[in-house]
């Protein structure tokens, strides 16, 4: 299966419109974004479970990095409320699951095998940073390896920034909106820069709060199972 697996191109989606495609679990369904491969894939989802619902024990040979968007997810180590950014790396395993509901932004099989650093954060009690080199901007790194850089950036109501993506770049607006390429994109929208793009936005009237990702496009490949 392919899915905007052409990675040489921007893409953006509004998450409200992919529809919602079922996994195999009941009660668990998925928004597909991009996908390289069948059922173990390369993947960026946003992924729905319903109260009670559960997907079955299994391990991260790929990697695993998500949000939570909305409601508790939960496995056996704990549980993560709306606003919970968590990397699990190669190798670690979970059971999840959610007796309440949840939605969260999942990526699979995107980690390099020597980033071995496992956490969850609460976003909502990151603290930002002025932007040195844009002091209007404020935002805060939440993860580095390599060249790959996590950061969480605050955008004032009616601010312009360039996206610069050298090795790639990924955004998911939180809150607020962007305008980009002529459209307005929202809370859980989408955007993925190719490697060597850029790409000028503009926040909206409430700005904008964003998790970006760059620096880990330049090598994209299926998972080898």
């Amino acid at each position: 299966m392919n899915i905007n697996s052409d990675f040489s191109v921007p893409v953006a989606l509004h998450a409200d419109r992919v529809e919602w495609q079922p996994s195999p679990m009941p009660g668990v369904d998925r928004r597909m974004l991009d996908r390289i491969g069948a059922e173990v894939a390369r993947a960026t989802s946003i992924v729905r479970y319903a109260p009670q619902s559960s997907f079955s024990e299994h391990t991260h040979n790929g990697g695993e990095e998500f949000i939570v968007l909305e409601g508790t997810f939960q496995d056996e180590h704990g549980d993560y409320p709306a606003g919970t950014y968590v990397r699990n790396p190669i190798g670690t395993h979970h059971i999840p699951r959610s007796d309440d509901g949840c939605t969260i932004f999942v990526k699979l099989w995107q980690f390099d095998a020597r980033d071995n650093r496992q956490f969850a954060v609460d976003l909502s009690a990151v603290l930002p940073m002025q932007d040195g080199d844009h002091p209007n901007f404020a935002r805060q790194l939440l993860h580095q390896f390599e060249d790959e850089h996590v950061w969480l950036e605050f955008w004032p109501a009616g601010s312009t920034g360039v996206i610069e993506a050298e090795s790639g770049a990924e955004l998911l607006v939180l809150e607020g909106g962007l305008e980009f390429d002529g459209e307005t994109f929202e809370r859980n929208d989408w955007i993925r820069l190719p490697v060597g793009h850029s790409a000028e936005m503009i926040s909206g009237p409430d700005g904008a709060r964003i998790w970006v990702k760059t620096g880990h496009l330049t090598n994209v490949s299926a998972p080898q199972v």
